[in-house]
């Protein structure tokens, strides 16, 4: 971000709301994360030393799968996922550890995964790294960033985000006014959260936190340091590291954030005048400095990736650092705030996945070529293809689409589905007869 952001906590008094506390967030100089009662420390001057048990896999095209939450519920589901990727000729695995503010390894960050059907000794994620290694398979932890609940029913634990923190979740636009004089421990707080992604399911995937939110920025980065100190990961992956639209982030927290931030930008003058309409509107400053409040949540997503990558490289500089991202760069740059190619272009991620989800060939062709031409070396872009839309004609097409825009590789979407769904006929299966054709299993 153009100029740092100051970490206060002020009183604020909204005319027609009660009292709250709103802090506002800048990096420590150090990172601190208490693990198992171990305390890492990673600091940019010392890095950790950390020797990687195992060489780091690297392969000259990447074959990889996503592979979601709902296959790492069982040791026979995990152990059945390596096996079929295997002998389909794939060499990576993206696996989602983190799905929605739920752990689908050993945590003491965040509750278990609902769906973990083995007893709570088996890890689900030291299994399946085991399996794939030992098959010369590459790993890396899939983490969901500010996705945290879909539009369903609460979660079980009192100790999820959402029950026990929702203080830190994003309101749209729409709520923005209601609930800023609503005690976010009120139900219905949450439950307006919900109910809006419900009604607007084709847009908003659930319930996200507030990327601006300094508490919402160290949970995560704990997250990764956490995977980064305990897994022999060959990577780790963002997801979600994006608003679902230029709709959120209008809670009361963010806005005040957004109001501190703001006097370093604007003249007394102009600060003073937006100030005074502040008093009887709410959006005053995020309607009277559209520009800036653009900048302002583009710049938190860009400041908590740069934060992470910094910390994850110090303790291991070995680990991959991914992210799937928006194809369309118009669309991520302007409404979900993923300033992608500036993220590449800076280093603070190894390798863009573009999820160049479409039927479209050329517009796969389009989307590609763009990331392509953001980088300099090929490994630094994989494609990401939607399997799940396509035939497996199509899904064939797009991967030599791929191969002729010389990335460093193609990651189906997904594993889950093409077992799945994908299996409409047994005895041809959709990712066996692509790895017949591609992958030369």
């Amino acid at each position: 971000m153009n100029k740092a952001l100051a970490f206060l906590v002020l009183p604020v008094f909204i005319s027609g709301c009660r009292l709250v506390a709103v802090a506002a967030d800048q990096p420590a100089p150090f990172i601190e994360v208490v693990v198992d009662s171990t305390t890492v420390v990673a600091d940019s001057s010392e890095p950790a030393q950390f020797v990687a048990p195992d060489p780091v896999r690297t392969f000259d095209e990447v074959r990889a799968l996503w592979v979601v939450r709902f296959t790492m519920t069982s040791k026979e589901a995990i152990l059945g996922m390596i096996v079929e990727a295997e002998r389909s000729g794939i060499n990576t695995l993206v696996i989602q550890v983190r799905g929605r503010a739920d752990a689908f390894y050993k945590s003491s960050l965040e509750p278990r995964g609902e769906s973990v059907r083995e007893p709570a000794s088996f890890d689900p994620l030291e299994f399946a790294i085991g399996e794939a290694h030992d098959r010369g398979i590459a790993v890396h932890a899939w983490v969901n960033t500010h996705l945290v609940w879909g539009p369903a029913q609460l979660p079980q634990s009192p100790d999820h985000i959402v029950n026990a923190h929702p203080e830190w979740l994003s309101v749209p636009r729409e709520l923005g006014r209601e609930l800023a004089s609503v005690d976010p421990f009120e139900s219905r707080f949450v439950d307006q959260l919900i109910q809006y992604a419900e009604e607007n399911s084709s847009t908003v995937e659930g319930v996200y936190t507030s990327p601006s939110h300094p508490a919402v920025q160290d949970h995560v980065h704990a997250i990764w340091m956490d995977l980064a100190r305990r897994y022999d990961l060959d990577g780790i992956h963002f997801d979600y590291i994006r608003f679902p639209s230029d709709r959120y982030d209008y809670s009361i927290g963010a806005i005040e954030r957004f109001r501190v931030w703001l006097r370093g930008q604007l003249t007394d003058e102009r600060w003073g005048k937006l100030n005074q309409a502040y008093e009887s509107d709410l959006y005053a400053f995020v309607d009277g400095e559209a520009e800036l409040w653009n900048q302002f949540r583009r710049g938190h997503i860009t400041h908590l990736v740069e934060r992470i990558y910094r910390d994850v490289k110090a303790f291991n500089p070995h680990l991959t650092i991914s992210a799937a991202v928006i194809a369309d760069t118009e669309l991520a740059l302007n409404d979900r705030f993923q300033a992608w190619p500036e993220w590449l272009e800076q280093g603070i991620i190894d390798i863009a996945v573009p999820m160049a989800y479409t039927r479209d060939p050329e517009r796969f062709r389009e989307l590609v070529g763009t990331a392509r031409s953001a980088v300099k070396v090929r490994h630094r872009v994989w494609a990401g293809i939607g399997a799940y839309m396509n035939t497996v004609e199509a899904t064939i097409g797009m991967i030599d689409i791929a191969r002729s825009e010389e990335v460093g590789g193609v990651v189906l979407f997904s594993y889950d589905w093409l077992v799945g769904e994908g299996m409409s006929d047994p005895t041809r299966p959709f990712l066996g007869r692509i790895a017949e054709a591609r992958f030369d299993p």
